[in-house]
């Protein structure tokens, strides 16, 4: 079990055209494994597996930040020195985690110490009207040498939102622990200032063992560019105010910010996501929709009252909740396999803690069969989206690397698929050579393309096929978006195709 939740934090496999299904097969996978257990999951259990992952990423971190990732490929993530984010293959992903780790950390000590005082209060026999007193006890060593590797792993990420998230996981450990658990609150003070600290060291140990030159985190405080978050909450805002009922539509955000012309300034790469969880449901599902989720989010946390939890369990999910909650007002980790079983995990420690407070579950027998039934169920059905994605994956690779059976018409054997066709469709486009036979398909092909991947090579199969059949006014429109959504690419592309 333990197993099942540490992996989705370091598996660092990743391929084909859509880089982030594997990783989220893996979660996926071990989500079924932890549902199908969870009645061993313990909280305790919960809080040491991602301490753990958080400890070894952060190692992981190290090497990759000190230029030593190559020696331990294909284990760990490549990437040059000076840069670092463990095998979550983004920054903030990374920063995240090790916030995680230190919410764990925290509940760790905490949910020890619980355990220690009731096996004393059940050993020693006390006065019922004398209340215990409470014993500040030191923290084990290992508790600072934990807290100090994550802090150096998150300054190694230069992570803004880490920096942030360390500052709110001080405040809720100053509030909750206040009283009967202050050590926990002050390992918390000096775990963010051992990671002030490594931030402004790290660059000069770069600077001095390898002798390069790397931004810390310092020096990305003071960056302002235009494809800063103010920029793109300000394109997206301008989506939003186009379609504010019902939206642009599910995975249409990229589609639309292509279509569009902006007042002012333009963030100039593909915009996949709003990077703020509440205006990407805004923008794709419309304001009423995104008021109804994020409301109901809203009230189930002021009923619940997590800033009155004193069950460490509790503490925790709410903290690891609220690291999450941070990072999706800056970025999306909920749209990536191990966050999204990290919220599932907390969500039903809390309703498993809510529902022991009142009354215990017992589940009956006959239940336990259809769990290994359904879980069985979803084991396959994953395993299948596996084997099919390895299939079209085949279209993205050298003919000599494919599978034997499809190293020849690799595309009119995939083609049939009915999870991937929009992959199978990109290649399609950007394999074929557009000709006055095709163009009309090819056209139609690649308006479907466009709300798939809307980048600069789909805009010129979509110019060329416009082109060829005479379509002027269609070939004008979208030589214009061209123009505006990738400049640079455009200017290439006239150079190479002069009107």
């Amino acid at each position: 079990m333990a197993v099942c939740l540490i992996l989705p934090w370091l598996n660092g496999f990743t391929a084909g055209p859509t880089p982030d299904l594997w990783p989220w097969l893996v979660s996926a996978v071990c989500a079924v494994v932890v549902a199908l257990g969870w009645g061993s999951v313990s909280p305790r259990l919960l809080a040491a597996t991602w301490l753990a992952a958080a400890l070894i990423s952060s190692a992981l971190a190290l090497l990759q930040y000190f230029g030593a990732a190559v020696a331990f490929a294909p284990w760990l993530s490549p990437t040059s020195a000076g840069e670092a984010f463990a095998n979550l293959r983004q920054r903030n992903q990374f920063a995240t985690l090790t916030s995680i780790g230190l919410v764990a950390l925290l509940a760790c000590l905490a949910l020890r110490r619980t355990s220690t005082a009731a096996s004393k209060t059940e050993t020693v026999a006390t006065p019922a009207t004398t209340p215990p007193t409470p014993q500040i006890q030191p923290l084990p060593v290992w508790a600072y040498a934990s807290a100090m590797l994550l802090a150096v792993g998150n300054a190694a990420s230069s992570s803004r939102t880490g920096l942030l998230q360390w500052g709110l996981v001080f405040l809720m450990a100053l509030w909750w622990h206040r009283a009967s658990r202050r050590p926990l609150a002050l390992l918390a003070l000096l775990g963010l200032l051992m990671y002030v600290a490594a931030a402004a060291v790290l660059p000069l140990l770069l600077s001095l063992t390898a002798g390069i030159s790397s931004d810390g985190l310092w020096e990305r405080l003071a960056v302002a560019s235009d494809d800063s978050r103010r920029v793109l909450w300000a394109n997206v805002l301008t989506l939003i105010a186009q379609k504010p009922w019902f939206g642009w539509g599910w995975g249409e955000l990229s589609y639309a910010h292509v279509m569009t012309d902006y007042p002012g300034a333009r963030f100039t790469q593909i915009l996949g996501n709003a990077h703020n969880l509440p205006l990407q449901l805004a923008v794709e599902l419309g304001i009423p929709a995104a008021l109804l989720i994020c409301g109901g989010a809203s009230w189930a946390v002021w009923r619940a009252k997590p800033w009155r939890d004193t069950d460490p369990a509790r503490q925790l999910a709410w903290a690891v909740l609220a690291v999450i909650g941070v990072h999706s007002l800056l970025e999306y980790p909920l749209w990536y396999g191990p966050f999204q079983l990290a919220l599932l995990l907390c969500v039903a420690c809390l309703w498993r803690t809510r529902q022991t407070a009142s009354k215990p579950l017992v589940s009956p027998r006959p239940r336990v069969s259809l769990r290994i039934a359904t879980g069985a169920t979803a084991l396959l059905a994953l395993a299948y989206i596996g084997f099919d994605y390895a299939r079209v994956t085949q279209l993205y690779l050298p003919a000599d690397k494919r599978w034997s059976v499809y190293q020849d018409d690799t595309l009119a054997k995939v083609e049939g698929t009915w999870l991937f066709q929009s992959q199978v469709r990109f290649a399609k486009l950007l394999t074929t050579e557009v000709t006055h036979a095709n163009a009309p398909a090819m056209h139609a092909l690649a308006l479907r393309v466009l709300h798939y991947s809307p980048e600069a090579k789909v805009l010129e199969q979509l110019i060329a096929s416009a082109l060829l059949p005479d379509q002027r006014a269609d070939a004008e429109f979208y030589l214009d978006r061209f123009r505006w959504a990738y400049p640079q690419d455009y200017a290439v592309w006239l150079e190479a195709n002069p009107l």
